[in-house]
């Protein structure tokens, strides 16, 4: 009796387990050694996600629910916690180095950093209003103290302060909008409220989607609630940079599929508005606001606000193409930004880190292998072929059109054009690289950011040889939110 109740009711659920059981031996190990535990918690929390990893890949392929219908497993869960995991993962290899660099090496980092992968999987796993704000909430508190977590650096200080009190805020509206959904269908399970609306959509219902939107649009960093992420970005130390460009966009934008196609599919009219408008204020924020940005952090950071619109083209669709396209999307946008912050990192000089444009001027000459690797990844930004950049804007944009529906069309046609002003500021590194003069040469790339950029710059440049894996996969996982 026991073991059917732990195969059926925990079996789902596995992975977050495994992290949840790791975290509190990690904790307790850091606690009896104190800082002498850093390198052991941090190899270990490495290993936990790999195991977790491993995990996913062994759940069961069948769609299932568990914990009353809060917490579902199904092929689009498992891609996305993969993506994420790989993620977290990556960033804990990217933050070793730079740590003891930055003498602020602690073992509750990579424990952070655990907790924090633990609520984005619950984000991605959520089947109800409830486990989705507890989701939230998990990854949010831990992304809070990462934020902030050199104590001795000002603009940490003032990150962390900065993402503590607008994420709480955008959690209040998206508990409020949560509520209205509640108050007006009479259940929090996404199934249910599906059944309940019955293609009609009341006034105080659509006021509850815009505050669930507005909610979600903070966790992914999209207009009109951007405005942390360049401060934060540019703010928190490089490895976390990282880590939140990455992964919780991953578990952010997975939510936001889930919550409007899971719970909301009969009033597809009433929330496609919504995120059409977002899709195309977060791409003209984006493109526009990284022309003038002379900081590397921060013109990625308008750079990830736009490409976060660009992935919403596909979720505007509403249809399975249009999910398969965002799944696609997510998943080069994590190789590219993982690979330029790997590059990133290994700009220092001496005892300093630096993080201005003007600082790569040259680097073709100093470290050709670096630049070419950079190059590629601004190429494949800027969605220029047959870089795997090119690919992921062709699927979201391709699934828009294919709706046939004058909007989408118009939003496709958007999304083209402000791929093009975007393609100035990412070609202008490469032109700063390539024919500028020269600066002084950077130290050796840590062992870390080298294996994270190496396998990187193989995805972004060699995805046109053998897309078919990614690309049936995430059809697979885009169908599997529509059985």
């Amino acid at each position: 009796m026991t073991s059917t109740f732990m195969a059926s009711d925990f079996g789902p659920a596995l992975p977050e387990i495994l992290l949840s059981i790791g975290v509190l031996a990690l904790i307790l190990v850091g606690a009896i050694r104190g800082n002498r535990a850093n390198a052991f918690v941090g190899t270990a929390s490495f290993v936990l996600l790999v195991i977790a990893l491993l995990a996913v890949g062994l759940t069961p392929p069948a769609k299932n629910a568990t914990f009353g219908g809060a917490f579902i497993s199904d092929d689009f869960a498992r891609y996305m916690k993969a993506l994420v995991l790989l993620a977290s993962a990556a960033t804990i290899g990217l933050s070793s180095d730079f740590m003891v660099r930055e003498r602020f090496a602690r073992f509750e980092y990579p424990i952070l950093i655990l907790l924090a992968t633990v609520g984005m999987m619950m984000m991605i796993s959520a089947n109800d209003l409830i486990g989705l704000y507890l989701g939230i909430e998990l990854q949010s508190l831990a992304s809070y103290v990462i934020a902030a977590i050199h104590r001795d650096n000002v603009r940490s200080t003032e990150a962390g302060l900065k993402y503590f009190v607008l994420g709480a805020l955008s959690s209040g509206m998206l508990l409020y909008g949560a509520s209205l959904v509640y108050g007006f269908t009479g259940t929090v399970s996404f199934p249910a409220i599906a059944s309940a609306l019955q293609g009609h959509a009341s006034i105080g219902l659509v006021l509850g989607i815009v505050f669930l939107a507005a909610g979600i649009c903070f966790k992914l960093g999209t207009a009109p609630f951007h405005m942390w992420v360049p401060d934060v970005y540019e703010g928190a130390p490089t490895p976390v940079t990282a880590f939140f460009a990455s992964a919780p966009k991953a578990a952010a934008m997975a939510m936001a599929v889930r919550v409007f196609v899971g719970a909301f599919p009969s009033v597809v009219e009433s929330w496609q508005q919504i995120i059409i408008f977002i899709s195309i204020l977060s791409m003209a924020i984006g493109v526009f606001g990284a022309i003038g940005q002379a900081n590397f952090k921060r013109l990625m950071a308008y750079s990830a606000i736009a490409n976060m619109g660009f992935a919403l083209v596909g979720l505007a669709a509403g249809t399975p193409e249009g999910v398969q396209g965002v799944i696609i999307y997510m998943a080069i946008y994590l190789a590219m930004t993982l690979g330029v912050f790997a590059l990133i990192i290994g700009m220092r000089r001496g005892d300093e880190y630096v993080e201005a444009i003007a600082d790569l001027s040259g680097a073709a000459q100093t470290h050709p292998w670096r630049a070419f690797c950079l190059a590629m990844m601004m190429f494949s930004l800027a969605g220029i072929p047959p870089l795997a950049g090119f690919f992921s804007k062709f699927y979201v944009f391709a699934a828009a059109v294919q709706t046939g529906q004058t909007a989408l069309i118009v939003l496709a046609v958007i999304g083209v054009l402000a791929s093009v002003v975007g393609a100035f500021y990412y070609i202008r590194i490469v032109k700063i690289m390539y024919f500028d003069e020269p600066k002084p040469s950077f130290e050796r790339l840590p062992e870390g950011a080298q294996a994270v950029l190496v396998v990187c710059s193989i995805i972004v440049v060699l995805f046109w040889m053998l897309p078919s894996p990614l690309v049936s996969s995430a059809a697979h996982a885009a169908r599997s939110l529509f059985d």
